[in-house]
């Protein structure tokens, strides 16, 4: 392992990918394992007041996806490699590590078990499958695809809910948006990974009966309409799901909130195999 944080409580390190690619990651707590899946434009860093918060009950380890902070982004890119990047950190956190994902994360998570990663329970938060949201993301990819990353990011950050996508009639662009968040112009380019990941946008329907893990599907009581819709219908295919909805909140979750949510479901699991 590789140092590369002296924060206290706080340790990094990186693990190799099977292409070789770098991929960096902090840990932090003690207990069982969890790795944190960021979603669209998402870094470890992002992660950490969940992180600290869940810090409490389980050993936490949250990663850069390829692409983005202290990671590398050998390519071509492909979905596969980054399923191959998440199982490189669950080893590293340990064996029958719990996931957790939020959007585009908790899309690549359920992907990852459904390939046999060898994962306990899993939990995701508004992962954005939504017929809705294809035109805004055939619109980035377009963009991508142009060589105008900034463009892109532009186009995907100009609505409040484009996260997970985009409100409804909202289509054009406004310039600038991406200064308002800094650190993030370098990730542009990442916006076609998550696009990748989620393919055409549905509920992949055949893909998910084939996670037989344990599945916490999460969605904000104040997030629009088409996210909780996506929500059922991905609790709907999953053999072993569940479905919770946190009154009030939106697609920009409240670790607060949240933590309790989480630390309940996996440790209900953790007591199951323990009991069994």
């Amino acid at each position: 392992m590789d140092e590369v944080s002296n924060t206290p409580g706080r340790v990094g390190g990186r693990v190799t990918s099977r292409d070789g690619t770098p991929i960096a990651y902090e840990r932090y707590g003690e207990g069982p394992p969890l790795v944190l899946v960021s979603g669209a434009l998402g870094t470890a860093a992002g992660g950490r007041a969940l992180g600290g918060l869940l810090a409490r009950r389980f050993s936490v380890v949250a990663y850069d996806r390829r692409g983005r902070g202290g990671s590398g982004d050998t390519g071509p890119y492909a979905v596969e490699r980054e399923i191959e990047d998440l199982a490189a950190v669950v080893g590293e956190a340990g064996a029958g590590a719990a996931l957790y994902g939020e959007g585009t994360g908790g899309a690549l998570a359920l992907a990852a078990v459904a390939a046999g990663l060898e994962a306990g329970a899993v939990a995701a938060y508004e992962p954005p499958y939504s017929a809705e949201a294809a035109e805004r993301r055939r619109q980035v990819g377009v963009l991508l695809g142009e060589g105008r990353p900034l463009a892109a990011l532009d186009l995907f950050l100009a609505d409040p809910a484009s996260a997970s996508g985009p409100r409804p009639g909202v289509t054009e662009l406004r310039p600038g948006v991406a200064e308002l968040r800094p650190g993030v112009a370098e990730l542009a380019h990442t916006l076609a990974y998550d696009l990748a990941v989620l393919g055409d946008g549905t509920v992949p329907e055949r893909l998910l009966a084939r996670v037989h893990a344990r599945v916490l599907v999460v969605d904000g009581g104040a997030s629009p309409a088409w996210t909780r819709r996506a929500a059922l219908a991905l609790t709907a295919a999953l053999p072993r799901a569940r479905h919770r909805t946190l009154t009030g909140q939106t697609h920009e979750v409240a670790p607060h909130v949240l933590a309790p949510v989480l630390e309940d479901f996996l440790t209900e699991d953790r007591e199951t195999v323990e009991a069994a």
